[in-house]
């Protein structure tokens, strides 16, 4: 099968494309392609027009400030993946990012395609809720920014505008007193992920400072892990706290289908909560 005529659009500023979803009835940007492609070939989305936002400039940069990175929503999942910049200063990131596809689809797909397609199974998600990431979308209004967890709206749905885009992520520099994991389960390699696991602890001493614990598999959107966050916030790391908050996710309630039912999720909710946690520990030197 192949894709239902639509008209072809090549802005060249974000001004252009923003102007172009304002004006074109059942328009669809095209980032990477990974996801809407096929979804165009198997008639899955049916646009009228498709705007491409491979030719519009000042998308794909991989900025730093003091604190934080800022990466162009348009920046390919490859470019993530080779950046000593990323690496260096969210190894999480670099980690997880190696989970997602194979090379040939890293070397198209972005950032904020992924982000914004919101698959359920997808890593990216689950790392910017994690990282509790900042989004700067851009619209007829100019440019408004907001938290990762404002993002999703639904299956497959955010609450971007129908004409604004995303422009850009920005996440935190990681401290030399954390560390971090990224675990996932899926059916084949580079296949999305059943449950994926996203950890970043940082220590004061022998103690966890601050925990973020981001889920992926178990619901639409990825989920924050607060309660299992607080429970760790003093403790010293080992296998007992561990356990106290691997509980928490084994307890979650979870979306299952007939492959992969819900208690299946669940358990691995658990068992890659407690592992991630332990890498992460052992990674910062706790364990």
């Amino acid at each position: 099968m192949k894709p239902v005529s639509f008209q072809y659009h090549a802005p060249a500023t974000v001004k252009e494309a923003v102007d172009l979803l304002g004006a074109l009835p059942n328009a669809r940007l095209l980032a990477g392609g990974q996801s809407l492609v096929p979804m165009l070939n198997l008639r899955a989305a049916t646009p009228d027009h498709i705007i491409d936002l491979g030719g519009v400039a000042g998308l794909n940069s991989i900025r730093e400030s003091p604190t934080t990175l800022r990466i162009g929503a348009m920046t390919t999942q490859r470019a993530i993946e080779r950046s000593d910049l990323i690496r260096s200063n969210c190894p999480l990131l670099t980690e997880t990012v190696l989970h997602v596809g194979h090379q040939q689809t890293r070397n198209r797909g972005t950032l904020g395609g992924s982000l914004c397609h919101l698959d359920p199974g997808a890593e990216l998600p689950v790392i910017a809720a994690a990282l509790e990431a900042v989004l700067t979308v851009e619209g007829p209004s100019g440019s408004r920014t907001l938290c990762f967890d404002e993002f999703p709206a639904g299956y497959l749905t955010t609450t971007l505008e129908p004409d604004e885009v995303l422009t850009e992520i920005e996440i935190p520099k990681a401290g030399a007193d954390e560390g971090y994991a990224f675990l996932e389960f899926n059916q084949r390699p580079a296949d999305f992920a059943v449950v994926c696991v996203a950890v970043s602890l940082a220590f004061e001493g022998a103690r966890v400072r601050r925990a973020r614990i981001a889920i992926g598999g178990v619901d639409y959107a990825p989920i924050r892990l607060t309660e299992a966050e607080n429970s760790l916030r003093g403790e010293t790391a080992g296998a007992e706290a561990f356990a106290r908050a691997a509980a928490v996710a084994a307890a979650l309630r979870c979306e299952g289908d007939e492959v992969s039912p819900a208690d299946f999720r669940q358990h691995l909710a658990g068992v890659l909560t407690g592992r991630a946690l332990s890498r992460a520990a052992e990674r910062a030197g706790r364990t």
